[in-house]
Parts: structure tokens; sequence; C-alpha cells
């Protein structure tokens, strides 16, 4: 027996099995000629993005109140972590417990199935784009910091001479002092040399400046951040009520959700039941097989984030899981005429159902 669950294909139209496409529940240990495929439910993909700020104090912060007149200057190197997003979206994977087989021969339209990687069912006699593949581990992303100007590059041979910190100190402030002068001047129009056009004077202003943050921040120190993506994958079967997601440590970063040094993140997967429940067939009982093709008619989730302080965000997706699947007609690809059936690659819902007549 031929399994096609890997790879995207399309089914040859010369099988000859049965006289018309037959649609069944697959079981193991049954033969058949055809596709065998899954509908899909909804899992939810997860992205926290994350930022982490590293202080690194100034080399002469002791000096910034006496030379600079600054106070509360921060002196002990810090770290810390914030969440700046937490973004949600739903991702198709199969439903293994929706698993049917399609058989035919030539006097059926229903001979060129799409599935996806996965075995989902996609369309037939559609060309529809596969939907692009995607990793449900839980992974991270580091996004590159921004690269810092060197504040000694601006220190002059006089400074660098200087016999002492404290020294060394004075005389930066005094250039510090002597910048922003220079830059007052510039804009009030007083300097002894004034640039001769708008695009000059604001070059020469952006470098003043440039020079004036280098050499405070020898005194103030500088901050550095970058940030990391974290991505979480939950296939809901049910409702979830606050099942923590993941920690956030102001100092550690994401920590484990069993990890009490971070603060906890819940997640809440709420059934809307929009689709009303279907009536439940006693397994005992022999059902007749019926021709055609198996839907979803999804229902809908609700998923909501938050932490102790409120929630962080909500969205509502369909999901396959939370409805309920329907039969469409075997009659409806019969070959006088081809038929397109074409299904949404994350809810497994009708997106579009066409009969071309026969030329």
């Amino acid at each position: 027996m031929r399994r096609f669950l890997s790879t995207l294909f399309v089914i040859s139209c010369s099988l000859h099995v049965f006289s018309q496409t037959l649609v069944a529940s697959y079981h193991p240990g049954v033969t058949s000629e055809g596709a065998i495929y899954y509908l899909p439910k909804t899992a939810l993909r997860i992205t926290v993005q994350v930022e982490r700020s590293s202080f690194t104090p100034g080399e002469f912060c002791k000096y910034a109140e006496r030379y600079l007149r600054m106070k509360d200057v921060i002196t002990e190197p810090a770290i810390n972590y914030s969440i700046i997003t937490i973004q949600q979206e739903p991702v198709a994977v199969a439903d293994t417990s929706k698993c049917y087989a399609i058989k035919f021969d030539a006097r059926t339209s229903a001979c060129n199935v799409r599935l996806s990687a996965d075995g989902i069912l996609l369309g037939i006699n559609t060309d529809e784009k596969i939907a692009a593949p995607w990793s449900s581990a839980v992974n991270q992303k580091k996004n590159g910091r921004k690269e810092l100007i060197n504040p000694r590059s601006y220190l002059s041979e006089e400074i660098l001479a200087a016999g002492s910190t404290a020294k060394m100190a004075e005389l930066i402030a005094q250039e510090i002092y002597e910048i922003r002068e220079s830059r007052n001047l510039l804009t009030r129009g007083q300097a002894d040399y004034m640039p001769k056009d708008g695009e000059q004077l604001r070059l020469m202003l952006n470098k003043l400046e440039e020079q004036n943050l280098a050499l405070t921040s020898l005194f103030t120190g500088v901050t550095v951040s970058d940030t990391t993506e974290y991505t979480f994958t939950i296939t809901p079967n049910k409702d979830i009520e606050n099942q923590i997601l993941f920690r956030l440590s102001d100092k550690l970063g994401i920590v484990d959700a069993d990890d009490l040094a971070g603060v906890p993140y819940y997640i809440n997967i709420e059934n809307l039941k929009t689709v009303p429940p279907v009536e439940v067939i006693d397994p005992k009982k022999k059902q007749k097989q019926a021709n055609g093709v198996y839907v979803n008619i999804p229902g809908k989730l609700r998923s909501t984030i938050s932490n102790v302080q409120g929630m962080m965000v909500s969205n509502e997706f369909p999901a396959g899981q939370f409805g309920n699947v329907e039969l469409l007609s075997g009659a409806l690809f019969n070959k006088r005429y081809t038929t397109h059936l074409q299904l949404h690659p994350i809810s497994g819902a009708v997106e579009k159902l066409q009969a071309d007549q026969p030329k």
C-alpha cells in the first residue's frame, strides 16, 4: 500500500479500483490505491521579543558631580530584561484523528490531489500555492546590536598625557564645555566661521553632538541594548486555563516555566463554541462508507496571554479541532465536469468550490 504523507504530490488519474470516488476513515491494514490525507487543526505560534539592556558605568563616573555638576550618576554595572512585544499567529498541524483515504479511477475528476508536506489536504484540481513550512520547536533568534562610537577616539594628546585620572576627567570636562559652547554659537549664528548653507550647518551640529555624547558617556556610562525573539507553540485540544507559558526574570531573561526566578506569563485558550456539536454515533454500529471528500467546518478559539498586571494580548482564530467535519458528495467529482476544491491551509474549511462544464 502506498502512503502519500511526506511531500506534495499529484496522483495519476490512471488508477483503476472503484467506479467512483470513495472516501473512508483510514485504519492500519486497509489496502487501497489513492491518497491518504489529514485535515488540519490549529496550533498557536507565539513570538516573544525580549530586550536585554546592559549598563556599563563611565570610566570617570565618580568625577561627574565635581566637573559636570551631574548628580546620582550610576556607578555599578547592571543588566535588565524586558518584553517589547508578544505576537500570536495560527499555524496548521495535521490532525491524526481526522485521517481519510481517497480511492478513485479514471472515471472520476478527483484525481489531482494536493497535500502539504505533512499530509494535510489543500485542494483537488487546484494550483493553489502551499503554505510555507514552519518549525514547531521552541527557538530563539538574536538581532544584532548597534555599533557604539569609542569616546577615546575624541581624546586629545594633552588629555591622554595627563598624569592622573582626576586630571584626565578635568580636561575632558573642559572639552565637553567647549563643544557645547561651539554648538550654541552655531545655533545663534555667532560663530567665527559660519557654514555656507543649511546642510553644512546640520552636518556640523550633528558632529558636535556626537562628540558631546561620546565624551559625556565617559562620566554617565553607556547602555547597550539588543533583542532576542523566542518562539513557543501550543496545540490546544481543549480549553486551557492559566497555564504558565514562560517566566521572565529581570536579571536572567526568559527562563523555564517552573523556574521561580522569573515572573509567570499565563496563556488561556477558550473554545468559543461557534459551531453546534454533532450527534455522537455509536462506534459499535457499523456505518456505511460514504462517497466524497471530508472537509472541516472550523470553530473558533480565543487565546489570551497575561501576567500578574493584566492582559498582554488577546486574539481569536479559526480552529478545526473545535468544529465539525462535513462530507462533500462524491457526485461533485463526476467525470462529466471538473470540480475545483480549494481548502483554507490553516482551518481546512472550503475556500473555493467550482465546477467547470466540459468543452
